[in-house]
């Protein structure tokens, strides 16, 4: 089921309804079932693995509650890591592992079968749902987290619909104590979260999903469009498709959430003003970033060890990262690219104040800032192009052919192949370019609140002209055929 559905658009005004019609003390069963008929809409059978993970998970940080030592939690540790971890391996890396192997063998002459490959459809959402209960696991283990007794409870923090199938990546600290407490009906919290709606909802039908009429095109057919104007037209509408796309499920997540009641993390917060990838990654996919930091990269030591190993405990969970995504060397290589921004980043930091000092931009820190986001922004579109790719073969041709021909082109020549290219879609073409500017300006605006914060604050007229008009943009120029979600397929 999908937020710009319309089977979402009649569950959920049902599901708000009985929450709030029934007694307190069977909310959180009306919320479990609705999140199970939520994911039972994609493929009923695999209902059955989320069942499975919540009842080994419940049941290993019950043990472990009852157990004083670490020693003794320790193989209810590694019980969970494993059913965790493997079922994500066998659902989406075993293929992936499989043909490495089969071609490294190859390479080496060595003989080998090629063994089977296995059938299996990716259940959505699985990598976030699998992260959210090893976090809880390890919080439990590490004595940061009381386990949870109640088993209702508990399985309703790793299936609740909002942000089950793409996050934001939850703790067990931040929403078990939401599930014990009471949510009273405030309908000025339910304003916020259908304004909060609203806005992802637009970002996803009006912005993401008409920048993908001219992303797809270029992607899927790469070699078909080899001028290097079209390719850089299609990266740039990516970058900004894939933020509308996926800040637009989170706000939309977080807003169904805050009318039942709850709040979600934060997990983006414009980053696309960030001026440093560093500081890109505090800004994009909090709740991962977060999730990496606390789980992987601070056990590897983080950077409290020699810099030589920070440096490669940084690679590692930027690999680790981009395996998250997908089970395809272009993620890997996507993953590797942000480790090597970051490493570097870390490295030339003495480097990058000398030359600020030597150009003068230390004494012009505006100024300083807007070319660290010009280049920190040109350094995460040109990343982009191998997480969009379909295979590393596309992302590498236009990686070579990104600023091909552009010393060929007058600029009438260059405006006659970007209409030529656009004749099929010169509606999208404004629409996008509409909803790509509303969108940066209304957050430009709202930088230090989010935006259905900023409108709220507004003048009566003022609200009531920003949600007629909001309405209209999606109701005019949304496009409504269920796309799907970007990160759904991870």
């Amino acid at each position: 089921m999908l937020f710009n559905s319309l089977h979402f658009l009649v569950f959920f005004p049902v599901v708000v309804g009985l929450y709030y019609g029934l007694p307190p003390r069977w909310r959180n069963t009306l919320l479990l079932l609705a999140s199970y008929y939520f994911y039972m809409s994609w493929r009923a059978v695999y209902a059955l693995l989320l069942l499975a993970t919540t009842l080994l998970d419940y049941y290993s940080g019950y043990r472990m509650s009852q157990s004083p030592t670490k020693q003794q939690r320790r193989p209810w540790l590694y019980l969970s890591l494993t059913s965790n971890l493997g079922t994500l391996f066998v659902f989406k890396y075993f293929n992936f592992f499989r043909d490495g192997v089969v071609q490294l063998a190859t390479a080496l002459h060595l003989p080998v079968g090629t063994g089977p490959a296995l059938g299996l459809l990716l259940p959505v959402g699985v990598s976030f749902y699998t992260f959210q209960s090893v976090g809880y696991i390890i919080d439990v283990y590490q004595g940061r987290l009381e386990a949870e007794r109640n088993f209702g409870r508990f399985a309703l923090f790793v299936a609740f619909f909002p942000q089950l199938v793409a996050g934001p990546i939850e703790r067990g600290g931040h929403m078990l104590p939401q599930f014990r407490r009471e949510h009273q009906f405030d309908y000025a919290r339910i304003v916020s979260g259908l304004r909060l709606m609203a806005w992802g909802l637009f970002k996803k039908v009006v912005v993401a999903d008409r920048l993908a009429l001219l992303v797809n095109p270029v992607f899927n057919n790469p070699r078909q469009h080899p001028e290097g104007p079209l390719l850089l037209l299609a990266t740039l509408a990516f970058t900004f498709q894939i933020y509308g796309d996926f800040s637009g499920y989170t706000d939309m997540a977080r807003g169904a959430a805050r009318v039942l009641g709850f709040d979600f993390n934060l997990n983006f917060r414009q980053p696309y003003q960030s001026a440093s990838v560093p500081e890109f990654w505090r800004r994009w996919h909090m709740s991962l970033s977060s999730w990496f930091r606390d789980y992987l990269y601070i056990p590897l030591g983080g950077s409290r060890v020699a810099p030589g190993r920070a440096y490669v405990n940084l690679l590692v969970v930027f690999l680790v990262s981009g395996l998250w995504h997908g089970a395809n060397w272009t993620f890997l290589v996507w993953g590797g690219l942000h480790g090597l921004y970051l490493v570097l980043s870390t490295w030339a930091r003495p480097w990058r104040e000398r030359l600020a000092q030597f150009t003068g931009l230390a004494a012009r820190p505006g100024l300083r800032r807007g070319v660290g986001v010009l280049i920190t922004f040109g350094l995460v579109a040109y990343a982009w192009i191998f997480f969009r790719a379909n295979t590393l073969s596309d992302a590498l041709f236009i990686s070579r052919h990104l600023f091909s021909g552009w010393q060929n082109l007058h600029g009438r020549q260059l405006a006659t192949l970007l209409l030529d290219f656009s004749q099929h879609y010169r509606p999208e073409l404004a629409v996008a370019a509409l909803g790509v500017g509303l969108m940066l300006l209304v957050e430009y605006f709202a930088s230090r609140r989010s935006p259905q914060v900023w409108l709220a604050a507004q003048p009566f007229a003022t609200r009531w002209v920003g949600y007629v008009g909001l309405a209209l943009l999606i109701l005019y120029l949304g496009i409504f055929n269920s796309t799907s979600f970007i990160y759904f397929q991870f």
